[in-house]
């Protein structure tokens, strides 16, 4: 059974579009969720991980436009609030990572301190 909770993160309409293009690709598991959370490692202490994967225990669902999401609860702390974006500009292509809890940021993006 899946629970709802609150959407702890929120998706801009790019990110959306682009995570919609990927999931309606031939061959993608709709058995799977877009997991959105965080690891140790990086310049700046924590990186974060966005992809597809399965419900783990003790994974949070939430729901944003349609697209099924999972978090570690523990990992909530780390980014509410967070906005994920998609850029697809001539000088940078991929998802990016605005986080009002991050303390400092990597150049990279992709890395931070709380």
């Amino acid at each position: 059974m899946n629970i709802a909770i609150e959407a702890p993160v929120t998706l801009t309409a790019g990110a959306v579009a682009e995570l919609k293009r990927i999931i309606d690709e031939p061959g993608f598991d709709n058995s799977q969720f877009l997991r959105v959370g965080v690891k140790g490692g990086g310049c700046s202490g924590m990186t974060y991980l966005l992809g597809f994967d399965q419900k783990q225990e003790g994974d949070e669902f939430f729901e944003i436009a349609g697209i099924k999401c999972i978090m570690t609860r523990a990992h909530e702390i780390y980014l509410l609030g967070m906005e994920i974006d998609f850029q697809d500009g001539l000088n940078s292509r991929g998802f990016t990572f605005s986080n009002p809890n991050a303390s400092k940021t990597c150049g990279c993006g992709t890395s931070f301190a709380v």
